[in-house]
């Protein structure tokens, strides 16, 4: 007999699923309004929807300077790079999970974070020609290519890309790509090492409207094109034969995904620095509710991850005001704790 909605084993199913959505993009602008209005100095949420409205509609003629600054200038970019940062990362943590039919799969696992860091360490600490050319975010993009150009080649057995082999390619170029962190810290200056231990525990502190487009592109064009590859995902899910079966590239899919993946966790690095586990956590969070069917799963860890990123921003922020922490300090300390219990339950929580 077919499972209804009512009989379903997650909490929302059927046509639940469109009001948890419509419930996430409400959440995922009133957070963004209410992280907005936060800080040093506080702004009412209404005050800071009339600056917004203004600047994109009215005109900004009667704002009053300073909050105008505040809200427009400092603050609304920092939260939307921070709602874009949790998207993207989200997004790829359900690739890669995907990919290697691993619940425990993570963007950082693949290696692309550690070459992203080693880019980015590497123009804080020696500038020069590296600093002059491509910047922090273009140093740490670089970095994060050469790293998945490794772990692509090293993956392929008879011209076919396997998931374990992503997974022991990956975790190998990572740990090169930290020694080779370590040591270039050790070579850096006391200021330096406090810009770059900073960047690596990530942070969207310094964000400018110039560092949206590129994450924005890359998410926004990213999430439309895995919607739109669900149900092959949903196939690869269950294994390679049944996808075969059922007419999908598996080999051809597997490296999309990795690509699609990478090209995510690498945009959001080469802005926001190391921040980890949102990729692990929210793909299952949100697995455990709607279920397995990546037609759901995609939209709704897109829309979490924002509002999740974006509310733990707003933390670091306000936990020691006027002083900030990064979020891959917060993102840890529930991310470690949430891996060990999925460890431990992991075939419960991939049904």
């Amino acid at each position: 007999m077919p499972r209804t909605a009512s009989s379903s084993p997650h909490l929302v199913a059927g046509a639940r699923c469109v009001i948890l959505l419509v419930g996430l993009a409400a959440a995922l602008v009133f957070s963004i309004a209410f992280a907005i209005g936060i800080g040093t100095v506080d702004v009412p949420v209404g005050r800071v929807a009339e600056i917004v409205l203004a600047h994109l509609f009215s005109g900004t003629a009667g704002l009053d300077p300073l909050t105008d600054q505040i809200v427009w200038d400092f603050r609304t970019p920092r939260v939307l790079l921070a709602a874009l940062a949790g998207a993207g990362l989200s997004l790829a943590g359900v690739c890669l999970q995907t990919l290697v039919r691993n619940p425990l799969a993570d963007p950082y696992l693949f290696g692309v974070s550690a070459g992203a860091s080693l880019g980015a360490v590497v123009a804080l600490t020696t500038g020069g020609i590296v600093m002059a050319s491509l910047g922090v975010a273009g140093a740490a993009f670089a970095g994060s290519l050469i790293s998945l150009a490794i772990v692509f080649v090293m993956a392929q057995r008879g011209g076919r890309l396997l998931g374990s082999g992503l997974v022991l390619a990956g975790v190998a170029v990572a740990a090169l790509g930290n020694a080779a962190t370590s040591y270039v810290q050790l070579q850096a200056g006391p200021a330096e090492v406090r810009r770059v231990m900073f960047w690596l525990l990530g942070s969207v502190s310094g964000a400018k409207w110039a560092d949206l487009g590129v994450p924005a592109v890359a998410v926004g064009l990213t999430a439309v094109w895995l919607i739109a590859q669900g149900r092959s995902m949903n196939a690869l899910s269950v294994g390679d034969d049944t996808a075969a079966g059922l007419g999908v590239n598996v080999h051809l899919l597997r490296i999309q995904l990795l690509v699609a993946s990478s090209l995510l966790t690498a945009t959001v690095v080469s802005v926001a620095g190391g921040i980890g586990f949102v990729g692990l956590i929210v793909p299952h969070a949100v697995r455990l509710v709607v279920g397995p069917d990546h037609r759901k799963l995609l939209p709704v860890s897109l829309l979490t991850g924002a509002v999740f990123l974006v509310l733990v921003d707003l933390v670091t922020r306000t936990v020691d005001r006027p002083n900030e922490m990064p979020i891959g300090i917060f993102t840890a300390a529930l991310g470690a704790p949430f891996f060990l219990v999925l460890l431990r339950n992991r075939k419960k929580v991939w049904r």
